[in-house]
Order: C-alpha cells, then sequence, then structure tokens
C-alpha cells in the first residue's frame, strides 16, 4: 500500500519524475521500454459518488475544471465476478476502458481467479426501474453521460493503469487499497497519463507467425510480438454499436476490441494475448475466427497479459463524432485512434472495412470469414504536438 501511494503522489508533487518508471516490472526486452515509461499528465476526472453530483474534468493539472455529466446513482458494493482478465490488473487501477463501461479493481477474487471490481457505466446502463432508487442496485456508479461520448470514448477515457485514488475535503489524496468498497460521499480522481514518447503506430501481419512491429516518428522500428492466430471473422461485441468503423471499442488487460460497425450497430474483433486465450471465459476464441492472438516473438518471453503496449498505459477508445464541430478541431482529430487494413496482394492501406449487423439478430455466416482476405492491421496512434 505505502509503495502504491508514493508512485501516485510523488508525480503531483514533481511533475518531472516518471511514476510508471518507479514500478519493477519484468518483460522481455522486446517491450521493456514500452513498459516502463516516462509519463506525461493529460487531464484528471473527479468523480463524486453522490446521487447528482457533478463530474468534472481538468486539463491544466487541477487549477481550474469543467463539468462533463453528473451522477445518477452512486454505488456501495464491488463485484468479485470481474472479467478474468482483471486479475493481470493491480489493486486501485483502472482495469478496464470502454465506450460503454470504465472498471476499476480492488480486489483479487483467489477461489475464481478473477479480479474484484466496481464500475462507472453509461447513460444507456441506466433503466426506467431505477428512477425512484437513491443508491444503485449493484456495483456500478451510474452517470448521465452517454456511451461512446467524454469519459467513455468521447476524450476524456482513462488507460488501463490509470491510477485512482479518493480526495477529501481538505484535498489528501488516498490510493485505493487492496480491499477497497465505494461508500457514499467518496470523492474520486483518475489521475490520466500517457507515456510521453508515443508510437506512431503498430502494425500487425495477420498470419501465422506474421511478426508484430512497432514504430515512432523518429524512425526507431522493432519487432515486439507475433502473430499465433490470425483474424479472419468479426463478431457480435457488446458497445460495439457506441464505436465507429475502425475505432477502439475497449481495451483492458487481455484484450483491444475494435469495432467493425457504424454507431448503433453491432461488429468487431478483438486482440488477446496467448495466456488469456487459454482462459475458461475465452474459449471460443480457440475455435472461432473473431479473434487474433498474439504473444512474445520468444517462446521464452512471458505473454502480453496486463503488459504495454498492447494491454497497459497506451490505448484507448477516443472518437467523438462531432470534433469536426469544436474550435480546436484539428487537435481532436489528431488525439484519435485509427485501425486500418491492408489486403492480400495489395501494397496499400486503406479504412477498415465495414461489417455489422443489426442489434439482436443473429451472426449471419459471412461473418466467420469477413476479414479472411486481410494481410495486415495498423493501429495508428494519436500525434500530440
Amino acid at each position: 500500500m505505502i509503495k502504491k501511494l508514493i508512485l501516485f503522489i510523488l508525480p503531483l508533487l514533481f511533475p518531472s519524475i516518471s511514476f510508471a518508471a518507479l514500478e519493477v516490472i519484468k518483460v522481455s526486452d522486446a517491450i521493456a521500454p514500452e513498459n516502463r515509461p516516462y509519463m506525461v499528465e493529460m487531464y484528471r476526472v473527479r468523480i463524486p459518488n453522490v446521487r447528482g453530483g457533478t463530474i468534472e474534468v481538468s486539463e491544466n493539472k487541477g487549477q481550474s475544471w469543467k463539468a462533463i455529466g453528473h451522477v445518477l446513482l452512486p454505488s456501495e458494493q464491488v463485484s468479485n465476478q470481474g472479467y478474468t482478465a482483471s486479475r493481470w490488473v493491480d489493486d486501485g487501477d483502472i482495469a478496464a476502458v470502454a465506450v460503454n463501461s470504465i472498471h476499476i479493481k480492488t480486489d483479487y477474487n483467489l477461489s475464481d481467479d478473477r479480479g474484484v471490481i466496481f464500475s462507472i457505466a453509461p447513460f444507456e446502463s441506466y433503466t426506467s426501474d431505477m428512477k425512484d432508487l437513491l443508491i444503485s442496485p449493484d456495483s456500478q456508479i451510474y452517470t448521465d453521460i452517454k456511451g461512446g461520448e467524454s469519459l467513455f470514448g468521447g476524450g476524456y477515457s482513462p488507460f488501463v493503469g490509470s491510477k485512482i485514488a479518493t480526495i477529501d475535503a481538505s484535498g489528501n489524496l488516498y490510493l485505493l487499497s487492496t480491499g477497497f468498497v465505494p461508500h457514499i460521499g467518496n470523492n474520486f480522481i483518475i489521475m490520466v497519463e500517457r507515456p510521453a514518447r508515443y508510437p506512431k503506430e503498430i502494425v500487425f501481419e495477420n498470419r501465422f507467425g506474421g511478426l508484430i512491429t512497432i514504430k515512432y516518428i523518429d524512425g526507431e522500428k522493432r519487432y515486439i510480438g507475433q502473430v499465433l492466430r490470425p483474424i479472419e471473422g468479426i463478431g457480435r461485441f457488446l458497445g460495439s454499436e457506441y464505436a465507429d468503423v475502425g475505432r477502439i471499442r475497449a481495451n483492458h488487460a487481455g484484450v483491444i476490441c475494435i469495432s467493425t460497425s457504424p454507431l448503433g450497430y453491432i461488429g468487431g474483433f478483438q486482440i488477446i494475448p496467448a495466456g488469456h486465450g487459454m482462459s475458461k471465459e475465452m474459449i471460443t476464441a480457440r475455435t472461432l475466427t473473431q479473434w487474433m492472438v498474439i504473444g512474445p516473438v520468444s517462446a521464452l518471453d512471458p505473454s502480453f497479459e496486463g503488459l504495454a503496449p498492447f494491454f497497459k498505459y497506451f490505448i484507448q477508445p477516443r472518437y467523438q463524432e462531432d470534433d469536426i464541430d469544436y474550435p480546436d478541431w484539428k487537435k481532436r482529430l489528431l488525439e484519435r485512434f485509427l485501425v486500418e487494413v491492408k489486403y492480400k496482394g495489395e501494397d496499400a492501406w486503406e479504412p477498415m472495412p465495414a461489417y455489422y449487423v443489426k442489434q439482436g439478430a443473429a451472426l449471419p455466416r459471412w461473418a466467420n470469414t469477413a476479414m479472411e482476405n486481410v494481410s495486415h492491421l495498423r493501429l495508428l496512434f494519436p500525434i500530440y504536438l
């Protein structure tokens, strides 16, 4: 607990210190630089765990704040049935970011081998039978922010690994300890930082044994992994209706989820690490075609669960359809994530094709082979000036 508190407080007192670099993480040499990055603050998000509380964001290290939404129902519960991959996240950290939810890990459920979490949910999760309640019926803090907007992928999402703390009336910060359970009146602050040195792109060669390459603006290029199972199809992933074609739908310690569907429709695929692919939760990933499985270049290196740049620090849903209407539209467009494809026998990169089904509809047969002619995927990162 003391170590984690130090890692959270030092960047607030001394902005020049990289708290991510203070952590000792066992990773392969291929991705060591991405897992010990120098971090810079992007913004802070303040969420009061009270009904009607104003959710605010600060882009100048807390000097001023602007409202981005409100809490509809606070929560006093955690769920001991977090998704399997949440076990690879440190207690007190953001465990998953998505256009339809944010999860915070607080403990480990040993008997079921999964994380204990509570969540922040968008307006679409709030149902009419909750309107007379004073408190959330479950482990979710319900908000009036719509899915795909603001906190949920519209420009103010955190990253996997972002630190979260409670703040008292005097402004003192307390990192969430193992076993934390939210209480009415908690004021949460999420410190959203990103690596100062950001990639230009990551390219996945879509074949068995295909290389995964990271590229930087300064020309550095490294092979950081390999494809153990290529993507061939698309599936019906919940939340893809809030993310447009070629956009990040979600990122957590064991998944990059990419939308292939226009807003309002369902469709996408996922990139997962080899270890998570062998879990009970992901048994379908070993037989169906909607998942790309990736691993290290060397079989002697550890799998990628909970590691950067795939499953920590680097990737977030970040896109808003009306960015072009804002005064700072150029900055907003540059800060989006985008996934492109290259087809077999072709040299040019092209936009992600749109493959989707209506909500509630069964997955058609063509979906299982929709991506079979894709030879490469390219994840383009934001350009921060």
